[in-house]
């Protein structure tokens, strides 16, 4: 890509209850002869929160035409912008940039060696200017060279420590509400979800499960090389500074094909980054559900879509108004944005 974007991509490859003040709004859904709980308290009624239960509802009635059996009940999700924010850049760029902060005293020409040098003087905007050649050489300096366990290590460490410049929050509890809702509700009608993120698989699986509920193997992610290495009888995966997949666009396809094996009859995204796994989903002979998240909410979180750098949605939009997609509309539909905000 010629964007933001693309340079942070290629960064990826390497490295309920509801608010006391909605009590009163929590909507009693009846199935068959059980009453249930609202099981998205955090969603505005609406026709985006009836579109997702309608169809849940109807695909999952053994009576209906459109029953669709649990083997194939597969819900794919992205996940930078679409189950945590992505803003002001993605969050695995924080992760690297503070990796490089953190081993510049052990390489102390990157003070006056870039692209090092502009990371240790917060420089971002020349940071962008060296490009992808200046991102990877970062990259293959900091994450290459370690087993996969001291990834996980890293990864772990850095989010216990680490904090949002404009929440001053840990990012993992930047997620969003409605969405892990959305998680539970499909789960529980016995679909199994999925992350197929830009992101790096390796990032994003030692604590996805904690904040989603998606096992690790249930992660289709950008990833590096690696290789097994004996290690004198302590045997261990190393990462190598060599790309192996990039899971964006379409290769979002290639990924769910290549890992999970089945097409999605559920997708959810974001971007234009995520309209082949849309399409893909849309060609399902199942009958299928296409939802993207438009950020209009610049109070609670951020409004962006067909000029930004990052997450853009662009031909992403047009497409979902021209084939009936549901597009959630933040500020509207959601009554909240994170989990922290539940207590207010």
């Amino acid at each position: 890509m010629k964007t933001f974007l693309t340079l942070c991509l290629s960064f990826f490859l390497f490295t309920s209850c509801v608010d006391e003040s909605n009590k009163n709004e929590t909507k009693v859904v009846e199935t068959s002869n059980n009453v249930s709980e609202d099981p998205l308290p955090s969603w505005n009624e609406g026709n985006t929160k009836t579109a997702i239960m309608d169809y849940v509802q109807d695909v999952t009635n053994e009576t209906s035409e459109n029953f669709i059996p649990e083997i194939d009940r597969i819900a794919t999700f992205d996940n930078d912008g679409n189950l945590w924010s992505e803003q002001p850049a993605y969050f695995q760029l924080f992760f690297a940039i503070d990796r490089v902060k953190q081993l510049a005293p052990d390489y102390p020409e990157w003070k006056n060696t870039q692209p090092y040098q502009s990371i240790l003087e917060d420089d971002l905007n020349t940071l962008m200017s060296f490009g992808e050649k200046g991102l990877l050489e970062i990259i293959m300096a900091t994450h290459s060279g370690l087993s996969t366990e001291a990834f996980e290590k890293i990864v772990k460490d850095w989010l216990m420590v680490a904090k949002h410049p404009r929440f001053n929050k840990p990012y993992n509890e930047l997620i969003y509400q409605p969405m892990l809702e959305l998680l539970d509700y499909l789960r529980a009608n016995n679909f199994k979800t999925f992350i197929v993120s830009g992101g790096g698989i390796e990032f994003m699986r030692p604590w996805v499960e904690d904040a989603y509920g998606i096992p690790k193997d249930q992660v289709v992610g950008s990833s590096i090389a690696t290789e097994y290495d004996y290690n004198n009888g302590s045997p261990v995966i190393k990462r190598l500074p060599k790309i192996d997949f990039i899971d964006d666009k379409a290769g979002k396809p290639v990924g769910i094909n290549r890992f999970i094996g089945r097409k999605p009859v559920f997708a959810s995204g974001n971007s234009d980054g995520d309209l082949q796994m849309l399409q893909w989903t849309d060609s399902n002979r199942y009958k299928s559900f296409q939802l993207y998240l438009h950020h209009t909410d610049a109070d609670r979180e951020w409004a962006y879509d067909r000029d930004s750098h990052i997450g853009k949605l662009d031909q992403g939009l047009d497409e979902a108004r021209e084939k009936g997609w549901t597009v959630i509309n933040m500020k509207e539909d959601w009554k909240i944005i994170y989990p922290f905000q539940k207590s207010k």
